[in-house]
C-alpha cells in the first residue's frame, strides 16, 4: 500500500449551479468549478516542506577536505518552506438529500459565490436530475435572503451538496463491467484512454462511466474494483491496468457472437458483396459489390519512385465507383462517397475506370498504405433494389514515368484513306463514294449525332432518348436515367456534413465539395494525434482564419495543439516543456552538443575515468563543480591522485616527486599483486602480460624511473601507475568503443563513468550528450 496521501482539513457546502449556466464552461468527466474564495481558504489550509534536491557524482575524493561541506552547502539551499497544494487537487462530494457521494476533480475557481458547477457524470452519480436544480441568479454581494423554504432552507437556495477536499491513493488497477453485450476492444481502448486523460481526475466505485466514440456511438461501464482497494482511486501520473469484464456469463456469450459476427472473413456469395482484403500490384482480384454497398482492400506496399494505377473494371455495365485514399497520420477512415482524396464516379462507355496518382503528389507523403474503396452506387433516397452484385476487376499496376499506362498516340497515327473513300457528314465514318448516297439515305433517316459528344445513336433508341449532358460540366454525360441520377446526387445536391454536429453543420452544393471538406478542414476529421498517439477528431473552427493559419505555420491540428499544451520533463535536462515544443527543445540540445568540449580525462595511462567528474545531467565537470575535483596540478583524478596526497606543504614540489618515485619503484620491483593489472610499468602487470622482468632491483630501476621522473608536469605524457579493476576494464571498453569511429576516446570515458561501466546504457548517454566525430 503506498504512503497516505497528504490530506487537506477543508469541506464547505455550495448550491448547484443550474446546468443552463454551466453549458457553455463544457464541463466534462468529473470535474468541478468552485468560488475563488474556496481556493484563499484551501491556499490557507496548506502549509508544506519542500524536499531536498541532491546531487550525486561518480567522483568522490574522501581525501578532499571541502567536498562533504560543499555537499551539505548545495542541498542546504533547496530546502524551504511553501505554500503549495496537493497535486492533482481533489474533492468528494456528498448530496445532502440522498446521502450520495463520489469524487471529483477541480477545472478552475470561476464559478459564482456560494456555487459550485457540476458536469452531467457528477449529477448522475449524486442522483440530481435538472429538473431538481432552481435556476437561482448568483445573489449579489451585501444581499441576504433570510425567507425559507418547506424545507428550512433558504428559499431559493436549490439542490445543496457538501464538498470536501479528499485525496485519494493513485490507482494501479481498475475492473470495468460493459452494461452491454458487444463491446469490441478495438472500439473502446483508444477511446477510454483519451477520455480518461483529457476529463477525469478521480474514479468512484459503483459509478457510471460513459465513453463516446468518434462516430457518436456511446459506451457505459461500471466501475466496480479497483487496486489500491476502496471507493475512489486517482487516475493522473498512474500506470493504469484496465480489465474488461462482463457482467454475466450470457452477456460474454452474446458479445463473442458479435464480435465474431463482425468480424468474420468469408467469401462473398451469389448474392453478397465480397470480402475486402490485402492486395498487391502483381495480381489482379475479382470481386462483387451490392447497391450500396462498398468492398474496402488496402495496397500496403508498391513502387512508390514511380506513379500507381488503380484500374476497376464493371464486367455488367453497372454503376460501380472507385474511391483511393492513402492512409496517413492525417486521413484514418476508410474513402466513401462523401469521404475521399481520389475518385472516379464517372460513367465510361467501356466500363473501365482508372485513377493514377503521381510519386510526387504530396497527399502520398508518409502513406502507411493506400485504402481503395469500391462502391456500388443506389439510387438516393430509395431502398436498395434486389438485384445481383455488380461483378468487378480490380487491379493495381505501376505506371511510366509520365503516369500513364499506355504510350500516346500519334494524331496522325491514323491509316491512311484510299482516294475513292468519303467520309459521312451525318455519322463521321469513312464511306465509298460509290456507296454513299445509299448509305447517307439510310443514315439521315435513322441515326442522329450527338453534336456534343459526337456519338451516333438511332433516332428512336432508348439511349438516345435518355441521352444527357450536364451545362455546368462539359466532360459528364451518359445514356441511361441511372447515370443522370447519379450526375444529379453527386454534382447538383446539397449534403450536409454529418461530422461538424448539429449545432453547426456546413451544408455543401455538391458531394465532391463536401468529400474535399470532410478531408481536410472538418473539426470531424479523424487523425492520428502525434501526442496522445489515438485516432481523435482533429477539431478547430473552419470559419476561423486565424486558426487554419496557426494549423499551417505549425503543422498541428486543433486537437494537437491543444493536446501538445500538456508538459513533461526532458529526459536530457530534466526542464519542463510542452509536447508540442518538444522537438524544438531537442533540436536546440543538438545544436549544444555540437559544441561541446572534449572532457578531460585521467593522465593516467590505464584509468577509465574523467579528470573533472560527470553530473547528473551530463555535465563534464560535475565533481569539480561540486568541490570534488581533482585538487592537483599533475592531471589525475582524485582516485588516482589520493596515494599521493598529504597535508605536507611542499611549494617545490620535491617532497611529491620523492613519493612519485616511490611508487614507481615500488611498481617495479615488488608489483601490485592484482590478477587483472595491466601495467606494463609494474612487476605484476608484466607477468599479466607476458612480458619479461624490468627493473628488479633499485639500481636497475632508478635510471628508468628517471625519464618518467622528468616528465611529470608534461600533461601530453601519460602517467603509469596501477589502478582498480573496474577503472581499468572501463578504460578497455571505452577504447572498442572508440574503435567503431563514431564517437572521441574522452567521450567514450566519460559515458562508460556515468554509467557505471555499462557498455550499452553509455551508448544512450553518448547519443545525448556527446557530439560525433567529424566526417573527414
Amino acid at each position: 500500500m503506498a504512503d497516505q496521501p497528504t490530506q487537506l482539513n477543508w469541506s464547505a457546502s455550495f448550491r448547484i449551479t443550474h446546468p443552463s449556466r454551466v453549458a457553455s464552461k463544457g464541463l466534462q468527466g468529473d470535474k468541478i468549478l468552485l468560488p475563488p474564495s474556496a481556493l484563499e481558504q484551501l491556499l490557507a489550509a496548506s502549509t508544506r516542506t519542500g524536499p531536498s534536491t541532491s546531487h550525486t557524482f561518480t567522483a568522490f575524493d574522501p581525501s578532499n577536505p571541502y567536498s562533504v561541506s560543499e555537499a551539505r552547502r548545495e542541498r542546504a539551499q533547496y530546502q524551504e518552506t511553501y505554500q503549495q497544494l496537493p497535486h492533482p487537487l481533489m474533492f468528494q462530494l456528498v448530496n445532502q438529500a440522498n446521502g450520495n457521494t463520489v469524487y471529483a476533480g477541480i477545472r478552475e475557481f470561476s464559478s459564482g459565490e456560494g456555487e459550485v458547477a457540476l458536469s452531467p457524470y457528477l449529477l448522475e452519480a449524486l442522483g440530481i436530475q435538472e429538473k431538481d436544480i432552481k435556476d437561482v441568479p448568483p445573489a449579489e454581494e451585501g444581499v441576504i435572503d433570510l425567507t425559507n423554504d418547506e424545507d428550512g432552507r433558504p428559499e431559493g437556495s436549490g439542490v445543496q451538496i457538501t464538498v470536501k477536499a479528499r485525496q485519494l491513493h493513485k490507482g494501479t488497477y481498475v475492473r470495468l463491467r460493459p452494461l452491454e453485450a458487444g463491446y469490441n476492444p478495438d472500439d473502446w481502448k483508444s477511446l477510454l484512454e483519451r477520455q480518461l486523460r483529457a476529463a477525469f481526475t478521480t474514479l468512484t466505485k459503483d459509478s457510471m462511466l460513459s465513453v463516446r466514440g468518434v462516430q457518436g456511438e456511446e459506451f457505459r461501464f461500471l466501475a466496480d474494483k479497483f487496486q489500491p482497494e476502496g471507493d475512489g482511486i486517482c487516475v493522473v501520473d498512474t500506470d493504469l491496468e484496465v480489465d474488461i469484464e462482463a457482467l454475466n456469463e450470457e452477456q460474454a456469450r452474446e458479445t463473442l457472437r458479435q464480435i465474431a459476427a463482425k468480424t468474420q472473413r468469408t467469401p462473398g456469395t451469389a448474392s453478397a458483396s465480397s470480402v475486402g482484403h490485402k492486395i498487391d500490384i502483381w495480381k489482379d482480384v475479382e470481386g462483387q459489390v451490392l447497391e450500396g454497398g462498398y468492398v474496402d482492400y488496402d495496397l500496403p506496399s508498391w513502387d512508390r519512385s514511380r506513379a500507381i494505377a488503380i484500374e476497376l473494371s464493371v464486367l455488367d455495365g453497372q454503376e460501380v465507383d472507385l474511391f483511393v485514399s492513402p492512409k496517413t497520420s492525417r486521413q484514418r477512415v476508410l474513402p466513401r462517397d462523401s469521404t475521399y482524396i481520389f475518385a472516379d464516379v464517372s460513367s465510361p462507355a467501356d466500363g473501365v475506370k482508372r485513377i493514377i496518382i503521381q510519386a510526387t503528389n504530396v497527399e502520398l507523403e508518409d502513406a502507411e498504405s493506400l485504402l481503395i474503396s469500391v462502391h456500388g452506387f443506389s439510387r438516393p433516397g430509395e431502398e436498395a433494389a434486389d438485384h445481383a452484385p455488380s461483378r468487378f476487376t480490380l487491379r493495381a499496376k505501376a505506371a511510366d514515368l509520365l503516369g500513364s499506362l499506355v504510350a500516346p498516340i500519334s494524331l496522325d497515327s491514323s491509316p491512311p484513306r484510299s482516294a475513292d473513300e468519303e467520309q459521312c457528314k451525318n455519322c463521321l465514318q469513312w464511306i465509298p463514294r460509290r456507296t454513299m448516297m445509299l448509305h447517307e439515305n439510310f443514315c439521315l433517316r435513322n441515326n442522329i449525332v450527338c453534336p456534343q459528344c459526337k456519338n451516333v445513336f438511332q433516332k428512336k433508341s432508348k439511349d438516345w432518348e435518355t441521352h444527357w449532358h450536364c451545362p455546368q460540366h462539359p466532360e459528364a454525360y451518359g445514356a441511361s436515367l441511372l447515370s443522370k441520377a447519379k450526375h444529379d446526387y453527386i454534382e447538383h445536391t446539397s449534403h450536409t456534413c454529418s461530422s461538424c454536429g448539429p449545432s453547426s453543420p456546413f451544408t455543401f452544393p455538391s458531394l465532391s465539395e463536401l468529400a474535399r471538406h470532410r478531408t481536410t478542414v472538418c473539426p470531424g476529421k479523424i487523425i492520428l494525434c502525434r501526442f496522445c498517439h489515438l485516432e481523435v477528431p482533429q477539431e478547430g473552427d473552419p470559419l476561423d482564419p486565424s486558426s487554419e493559419a496557426e494549423t499551417v505555420i505549425s503543422g498541428l491540428t486543433a486537437h494537437e495543439r491543444a493536446d501538445g499544451g500538456r508538459t513533461t520533463d526532458c529526459h536530457l535536462c530534466g526542464a519542463i516543456v510542452r509536447l508540442r515544443d518538444m522537438a524544438a527543445h531537442t533540436a536546440n540540445h543538438e545544436l549544444d552538443k555540437v559544441s561541446r568540449s572534449k572532457p578531460e580525462v585521467c593522465r593516467d595511462e590505464l584509468c577509465g575515468r574523467t579528470l573533472h567528474g560527470i553530473g547528473p545531467r551530463g555535465q563534464v565537470n560535475g565533481g569539480t563543480r561540486m568541490g570534488q575535483g581533482p585538487g592537483n596540478d599533475l592531471g589525475l583524478c582524485s582516485l588516482c591522485f589520493s596515494p599521493l596526497y598529504v597535508s605536507l606543504h611542499d611549494p617545490e614540489g620535491k617532497a611529491l616527486r620523492r613519493r612519485i618515485e616511490r611508487r614507481y619503484l615500488t611498481q617495479l620491483m615488488t608489483g601490485c599483486g592484482k590478477k587483472w593489472c595491466l601495467n606494463k610499468w609494474c612487476k605484476m602487470g608484466r607477468a599479466n602480460l607476458g612480458l619479461e622482468k624490468l627493473g628488479a632491483s633499485a639500481a636497475a630501476a632508478l635510471p628508468l624511473v628517471k625519464p618518467l621522473l622528468e616528465a611529470i608536469h608534461d600533461h601530453r605524457q601519460r602517467m603509469h601507475f596501477c589502478v582498480d579493476e573496474t577503472s581499468q576494464r572501463r578504460k578497455k571498453t571505452a577504447e572498442m568503443l572508440a574503435a567503431e569511429g563514431v564517437w572521441e576516446l574522452e567521450w567514450c570515458i566519460a559515458g562508460l563513468e556515468a554509467e557505471g561501466g555499462d557498455a550499452a546504457k553509455a551508448r544512450g548517454w553518448l547519443l545525448d550528450w556527446a557530439p560525433t566525430k567529424v566526417a573527414t
